[in-house]
């Protein structure tokens, strides 16, 4: 039988930085998963900013690939989330295939390509909890994939039809905060009818207050980095929570 992690594209460095990752998830095994995703995260605290590192596209074949020595928003929680599943390099490449496709199944039209698609799709990853978290929440229909401009976002991929409940950053204050986990994944909303969110990371409680780790893409990071979370919150609309199944 070939082992899963012969399946992945993994560079000598990103499996350097996956066999110490991996160090950090034996340790915690035993862990509460607040205290897991935080150290697990922390691995990646500085790693570079890289964009389009995933390969596949309505014309190129699917290939699964873990990038680890530079990440994306999405690709940074893709990992994180794989990670705590995880003991092994075999344990990591199934479980990121679990985390990234829908049905277990490799390919580009299979991909979560939607941050929502963790909690609407299976194998459900997360659960959408931002409705719980405030009467001040909000519910629109959108067409995923559909440009407002025009167009689509994907080509090859349909459009799906999705509400999509978000919470209004002048809404997010203390009491909502402190319904939050460690660990958590927020999705900053996206206006753009196409789109669900436009950015996302990990809910961190730090000891100076609220923090959102995350792949920054702005010229003053190009990192990952814990952004201050209401600092952030003053940047995007609103935020969609997704709260992690395990």
């Amino acid at each position: 039988m070939t082992k899963a992690s012969s399946a992945v594209r993994l560079s000598p460095g990103s499996a350097a930085v996956l066999d110490a990752a991996l160090g950090v998830a034996r340790e915690t095994s035993g862990a509460n998963p607040a205290e897991r995703a935080e150290r697990l995260s922390r691995q990646f605290l500085g790693t570079p900013y890289g964009a389009d590192t995933l390969v596949g596209s309505e014309t190129v074949p699917e290939q699964l690939a873990a990038e680890l020595e530079r990440v994306d928003c999405f690709t940074l929680v893709d990992y994180v989330e794989a990670l705590k599943r995880s003991t092994s390099r075999d344990q990591f490449v199934n479980a990121l295939i679990r985390v990234r496709y829908k049905d277990n199944a490799v390919g580009f039209a299979t991909r979560k390509h939607f941050f929502t698609d963790w909690a609407a799709t299976g194998p459900a990853v997360a659960t959408d909890i931002t409705a719980t978290l405030s009467r001040n929440t909000v519910e629109v229909a959108k067409n995923l994939n559909r440009k407002d401009s025009g167009g689509v976002y994907l080509p090859g991929l349909p459009v799906v039809p999705r509400t999509v409940t978000y919470l209004p950053s002048a809404a997010v204050d203390d009491g909502v905060v402190t319904q939050l986990r460690t660990g958590d994944y927020l999705g900053a909303y996206a206006e753009d009818g196409g789109l669900d969110v436009t950015h996302v990371g990990i809910y961190v409680a730090g000891p100076d207050g609220p923090l959102l780790r995350n792949a920054s893409s702005l010229s003053a990071n190009q990192k990952v980095v814990d952004s201050p979370l209401f600092d952030y919150l003053r940047t995007v609309p609103g935020i969609v929570v997704l709260r992690p199944v395990q």
